[in-house]
């Protein structure tokens, strides 16, 4: 059996825990990549994996990721992950979410966790009644917090601007064909600009019924999940799980921008060369979708009001250029030039 320390994304962890309550139903792990800028801040998921590893190789790439999207993102806090390994039925008790809330609280704020996919801002409220790192908190007077999809749809959204002006050479979205996997928070939120703005719009999402409902709303069409990405638009903007531009589906991308939501969207390293070879202009994941860690940080770190994370949210496409100008200099495509400038940024460069 392989150890966590031989698998491939482990990338120097400082720690890797796994938590069991069997009494409560808890299987999950914590994931800190980096406190080298504070805290390790990132979100919990819950979800059904198919093997332990596959639970343990989640945690550990989403870890390194929030490591650099927070680094890249100007924020006091480092990387980590939680995930809370789910059966088949979805089953999420008091006590499940009880015990998890203990086992963040015996980490002394190492790790501060946030809602990620399948937890709720209720899940969020459940967990502060047994430790205090956690946020993503209902904001008060005005404060930094809340859900934090709306904020990553903003940013998303301006980072599809920042693309579509660098690769089409357009100053707005009118007319611009975007099809969107995925219509949660952020998809959602993201196709809602879009179409104010002009842009056309192409939705696929798991639930049918929730695609239908927005698309109705906002005059958008909707392909089956398995199409959306081979829709020839000006585009893509995965939006959902990660992991899901490989080599046979990048082929099959008629495209010219690649920008979305989703994280850990490369399955591979070599997966960024195979865009930039098909001359596909990609906005790293972790740069593009920090919105919503902007929120939740400056709400923990009590130094940000909405105003202030609004104007965090607006530098994302300045972040994104300068990722591209280092990209077209050293000739290296955007994925490696981000990993490179966020790496030095927690003391690894």
């Amino acid at each position: 059996m392989t150890s966590p320390w031989d698998m491939p994304d482990f990338d120097d962890h400082e720690a890797l825990h796994l938590i069991r309550d069997a009494k409560a139903g808890l299987s999950a792990i914590i994931a800190i990549h980096s406190t080298h800028l504070g805290p390790a801040g990132g979100g919990t998921r819950f979800w059904h994996y198919a093997d332990n590893a596959a639970a343990i190789t989640d945690a550990l790439r989403l870890s390194r990721g929030m490591s650099y999207k927070n680094a890249m993102a100007g924020l006091a806090m480092g990387g980590g992950k939680a995930v809370i390994l789910s059966d088949a039925a979805g089953t999420k008790t008091p006590e499940l979410i009880a015990a998890f809330a203990r086992a963040v609280d015996s980490l002394g704020g190492r790790y501060v966790t946030a809602q990620d996919v399948g937890m709720s801002a209720a899940d969020m409220i459940a967990i502060s009644q047994g430790t205090r790192y956690v946020s993503g908190l209902p904001p008060k007077d005005g404060g930094a917090g809340g859900d934090p999809g709306p904020s990553t749809a903003m940013g998303v959204f301006l980072g599809i601007k920042a693309a579509v002006r660098r690769a089409l050479g357009k100053d707005d979205l009118a007319g611009v064909h975007i099809a969107i996997q995925g219509v949660g928070s952020v998809g959602g939120g993201v196709a809602r600009h879009a179409a104010a703005a002009g842009a056309r719009i192409t939705l696929a999402d798991q639930n049918a019924d929730l695609a239908r409902t927005l698309a109705d709303h906002i005059g958008a069409q909707i392909v089956p999940v398995d199409e959306i990405m081979g829709v020839e638009a000006d585009v893509f903007s995965p939006c959902a799980l990660g992991a899901i531009l490989t080599e046979s589906s990048i082929a099959a991308l008629r495209v010219a921008i690649v920008a979305g939501g989703a994280n850990n969207q490369l399955a591979t390293q070599a997966d960024g060369d195979r865009l930039q070879a098909r001359g596909i202009l990609y906005a790293p994941d972790y740069v593009i979708n920090a919105g919503g860690i902007i929120n939740v940080a400056l709400e923990y770190l009590g130094n940000g009001d909405r105003a202030a994370v609004e104007a965090k949210v607006l530098q994302i496409p300045d972040r994104l250029n300068a990722v591209w100008d280092g990209s077209e200099a050293s000739g290296q495509n955007p994925a490696r030039v981000a990993d490179a400038m966020a790496q030095k940024l927690i003391g690894r460069g």
